[in-house]
């Protein structure tokens, strides 16, 4: 995947279906678990009514940048994960 920029603002993403976000609509996300290496949190992707897509395990001190559908919400196990949408340059 080309170079990214940061099209929001990055914050914390929520911890359970109730909190989740959609990440200001944003079709690409760069994910980063801010916990110690060997940290690892669980990362859900839902749709818009809370039914699952797919989950994975982002470890401490590592990013994911992940597509999804502008109405698909986050949420993760554990605050640590943080969340920016992202434009990426396909050059």
């Amino acid at each position: 995947m080309g170079p990214w920029k940061p099209i929001t603002t990055e914050a914390a993403l929520g911890v359970n279906t109730g909190a989740a976000s959609n990440v200001s609509s944003s079709r690409y996300v760069r994910l980063f678990n801010t916990a110690a290496v060997g940290t690892e949190h669980l990362v859900t992707l839902e749709q818009s009514g809370g039914t699952d897509i797919g989950t994975f395990t982002l470890d401490g001190q590592q990013e994911a940048i992940i597509q999804k559908d502008p109405s698909d919400q986050l949420f993760a196990a554990n605050a640590a994960v943080m969340a920016v949408g992202v434009a990426i340059n396909s050059n």
